[in-house]
């Protein structure tokens, strides 16, 4: 046995390992069957203890900031998909070296040997595809392609690290008979990189390409059928909408907003009778984040690499449980009930000090318990068990469950949800981090008492409450009028509201910014604004926020994990 060729076979795997990466990535695509790199890393991150998944997520999170990799949620799903794709490298250069120590040993022909590597990476691709839930059944045509791609790739393995001139590393030669002709390894390598190079790039090529056509018409209606299955809803005297449902992403009216008037220099003193209309006398520093998030704009965490994809036509959500008439709803049902928009900030419990996992919408949708009246809640019923198509579960308390702000969401700024914020279904419970509020709701089940959600079962709060944030987003020294520099930001206390936010300029005093109120809703972040005094240098600026029960933030400094990150934000600019 030779150490090169045991590495041989590794790099062999490895080099494999792309095209069957690209053409397993061009058969999700063609027709929706697994792609193992991203479910590899999906099932990982269920079956992985949680300390190890929290921590990874924490490292990541700080990696992202302190390199300022761009917003955090785009460059962690890159970051996520990148390794899910370089696990199957690594698995498939292992599988190539045993395979090549196996064969160097007498274990048998190559492509034999190797048809049986293709099972053992057939074997632990079925105990990734059957392990992963959320309703995603894997297919006999599935189970089919997994084993094609497995099969082909280990067969051709075998017969590549068993080719005599590669394994024996002869020099180039060509006989003067005509016999066959002796590769030396290096041009050996060569040649099968460039065949797999080949592969690789038409077949992502025409994913990526099959990934762009199919993402294009995200703004068509699709209309309910003529014959609506019978729902509970329906059973109770309610007749499901006429009204042609939304896909994903499309556009619905939205609010115009409201004008701010033109503004310059130190504002006003404010009020009391004022300060109700500060809003409108009082814009923001340039720079400061808009009221409203834009949907493309608003942060995406979940526990997929890719959110799944949702047919309207036959989505239902399951009705089970403590109900007097349990059985299914549809997104018909739904919008025939009363509906209430309501403005609204969601924040990720594992967003730090001054990140941007923090967005506000004008979430449109039905009251909770609306619904549940409708579908006969009994008087035992203590909690709702909610499972996402995802496989993402969430209890929700009684308290939460009859709130009137607690809503099932169909819209998001006017827009059928996008597929990455839930589409078709999810929900929104106040004054509660995003790790509580399922998406791609497909099952509601009233039970007796409440269970651990998905992150509670890996460490992070039970509660999720919203820590008080308070963010400066601009020292727009660019806008100096009248000697004054605008600086400006939000601040948030979940349902608490915030009733002050003070602005300190190098460790001095403490002084009172502006509040643009009233916010949207006493769900939102409140935009603040604080004309400074121009001095002439470098100079730090820190901010902190009090909420409406009089709390102040809390100064000290805490990673995310498991309440939620604390501690002032300080921007520091030369002037």
């Amino acid at each position: 046995m030779r150490r090169s060729t045991i590495g041989l076979g590794a790099l062999l795997g490895g080099l494999l390992s792309l095209p069957l990466i690209a053409v397993s990535y061009l058969g999700s695509q063609l027709a929706g069957l697994p792609f193992i790199p991203f479910d590899l890393f999906d099932w990982l991150a269920r079956v992985l203890p949680g300390p190890l998944v929290i921590g990874t997520i924490e490292t990541m999170v700080k990696v992202i900031v302190l390199l300022h990799l761009g917003a955090i949620d785009t460059a962690a799903k890159s970051i996520e998909q990148a390794e899910g794709i370089l696990l199957i490298v690594v698995i498939c250069a292992v599988i190539g070296a045993v395979l090549a120590w196996a064969l160097q040993s007498g274990a048998g022909r190559g492509w034999r040997a190797g048809l049986l590597a293709g099972v053992v990476l057939l074997a632990g691709f079925a105990i990734v595809e059957f392990g992963l839930n959320g309703g995603r059944a894997v297919s006999w045509g599935g189970v089919l392609w997994l084993a094609i791609l497995s099969l082909a790739w280990g067969g051709l393995l075998g017969w590549l690290v068993t080719w005599p001139e590669a394994v024996g590393g002869a020099e180039p030669h060509v006989e003067a008979d005509g016999g066959r002709r002796r590769v030396a390894r290096r041009t050996f390598l060569v040649e099968v990189a460039g065949g797999a190079a080949v592969v690789t790039l038409v077949a992502g090529g025409l994913g990526r390409l099959l990934a762009a056509l199919q993402a294009a018409p995200a703004t068509q209606a699709l209309a309910p059928s003529a014959t609506p299955p019978a729902t509970p809803l329906a059973a109770a005297g309610q007749a499901a909408t006429s009204a042609a449902l939304p896909s994903a992403g499309a556009h619905l009216p939205t609010p115009s907003p409201v004008p701010t008037p033109s503004y310059g220099g130190l504002a006003p003193a404010v009020t009391p009778a004022e300060a109700a209309t500060t809003r409108d006398r009082v814009p923001p520093a340039s720079g400061t984040r808009p009221e409203l998030t834009d949907n493309s704009n608003f942060y995406r965490i979940d526990i997929d690499d890719v959110p799944p994809a949702i047919s309207l036509a036959t989505w239902v959500v399951e009705v089970k449980g403590l109900f007097d008439r349990p059985g299914t709803l549809t997104l018909a049902d739904l919008m025939a009930l009363p509906s209430i928009t309501q403005p609204v900030t969601e924040s990720c419990i594992s967003n730090p000090v001054a990140g941007d996992l923090i967005g506000t919408s004008d979430w449109t949708g039905v009251r909770l318990r609306d619904v549940l009246a409708k579908l006969g809640l009994k008087p035992g019923a203590q909690a709702l068990a909610i499972t996402s198509a995802d496989g993402f579960y969430e209890s929700v308390s009684l308290p939460d469950m009859m709130d009137p702000r607690t809503l099932l969401v169909y819209l998001m700024n006017g827009q059928s949800l996008p597929v990455e914020h839930g589409f078709p279904l999810r929900i929104y419970i106040p004054n509660r981090y995003g790790m509580k509020q399922p998406k791609w709701i497909i099952s509601i089940e009233a039970t007796g008492s409440s269970s651990p959600g998905y992150w509670v079962d890996r460490g992070w709060d039970q509660e999720a409450r919203p820590q008080i944030v308070s963010v400066i987003d601009t020292v727009a020294k660019d806008h100096v009028a009248n000697g004054m520099v605008p600086v400006g930001g939000i601040a948030w206390a979940g349902d608490r509201g915030i009733q002050k936010v003070e602005v300190q300029v190098d460790g001095g005093a403490w002084t009172e910014a502006i509040l643009r109120v009233p916010p949207l809703s006493g769900l939102t972040w409140v935009q603040w604004r604080y004309d400074w005094p121009l001095v002439k240098g470098h100079h730090t600026f820190t901010v902190r926020a009090t909420d409406g029960t009089g709390t102040l933030q809390n100064s000290a400094v805490h990673d995310t994990f498991p309440l939620g990150a604390t501690g002032y934000h300080s921007a520091s600019t030369s002037i």
